[in-house]
């Protein structure tokens, strides 16, 4: 599962000697990522030792800043954002920000993210965003990542109030709103309906996400929604997504799924005119407008923890000042 196109491997054998047959297979020796080494090596009685390696990488913080004139993809990639950075910082943001919506011309972005070097100084990955900021219509949303013991790395906003909610707002990346929740000429069936969801038009086979933490009730085909799956998020709240063109390996029924999770990817099963998601979300057991629904939100630092959370937010800020004379410096995503 984790060797990818393109990854090198090692073969040794014995050399070759004179009057010696064609060298014996004696080991092999591949990096399975850019922090780990593993070495295979054959042993005088022809058992075979693994030996794991790990390196030590070199951290630097790098501040990456823009405007948006068209899309935050585009404006990203303009000043070097990784795409991988990129997407961690839309997962990030998706509980709070409608990207098909709320996104306008002159919006802008501030991110502070890890670079990691090896110790040579090449180029390893990048880390994790250490400092979010989207400003919309000048109004800003800012998360800071903060690790604890019980819960692992999270990421909060300045009054210690996780940027997780309930459910995400749009559980696909890229796409655009094409039908908005409420009575329709439906376009196959030709008469006026209710339409009690919201359809986001994507290319075919686009990742579609968990819109939170949950267990699958439901993965299989359903009639005119075609391939469909529905999670139950809690006591209140349930999620369905419809015309799928197929589910993600190990998503079924009774299954947990995390939020951010890809479940399955856009299709144009059942009765649909082209590829789309139908997005759903259930509230006591009856269908509501996604875009306009009031999401609960997640944990809330208090006490103790929330003195930690300022310390850590303390030195972010302080790393974030020092780096403001990189605004808008382009650099190299590799």
């Amino acid at each position: 599962r984790y060797l990818k196109r393109g990854q090198k491997i090692a073969v040794q054998l014995q050399p070759i000697s004179w009057g010696v047959k064609t060298g014996e297979f004696i080991g092999y020796h591949f990096d399975p990522t850019v922090e780990e080494s593993i070495k295979v090596s054959r042993l005088e009685n022809g058992k075979f030792s693994v030996r794991k390696t790990k390196r030590i990488l070199n951290r630097k913080d790098i501040r990456i800043s823009g405007s948006i004139r068209s899309s935050l993809y585009v404006a990203a990639s303009k000043v070097g954002m990784a795409a991988s950075t990129l997407t961690d910082l839309i997962r990030l943001l998706s509980w709070d920000v409608d990207f098909q919506r709320d996104i306008q011309k002159n919006d802008k972005f501030n991110v502070m993210v890890e670079r990691l070097h090896r110790k040579n100084g090449d180029f390893a990955r990048w880390g994790k965003i250490l400092y979010a900021e989207l400003i919309l219509s000048g109004k800003p949303i800012k998360l800071y990542k903060y690790e604890s013991k019980n819960h692992g790395v999270e990421y909060f906003d300045e009054k210690g109030r996780s940027a997780q909610k309930a459910l995400m707002k749009t559980p696909i990346n890229g796409a655009r709103l094409s039908s908005r929740y409420g009575r329709r000429r439906h376009p196959i069936l030709g008469y006026t309906r209710m339409h009690r969801g919201v359809d986001f038009a994507a290319p075919r086979g686009t990742p579609i996400y968990a819109a939170g933490n949950g267990t699958v009730t439901y993965a299989g085909r359903k009639g005119g929604y075609g391939n469909y799956i529905r999670i139950r998020h809690n006591g209140r709240y349930a999620t369905a997504y419809a015309h799928l063109k197929g589910f993600k390996r190990g998503v079924r029924k009774g299954r947990r799924v995390t939020q951010g999770q890809v479940i399955g990817y856009v299709g144009s099963t059942g009765r649909s005119t082209g590829p789309h998601l139908h997005y759903e979300v259930h509230v006591n057991g009856r269908q509501a407008n996604p875009l306009r629904l009031r999401l609960p939100s997640g944990r809330k630092l208090k006490g103790k923890e929330l003195k930690r959370f300022a310390n850590t937010r303390a030195v972010l800020d302080g790393r974030l000042a020092s780096l403001n004379g990189t605004t808008n410096t382009r650099v190299t995503s590799q």
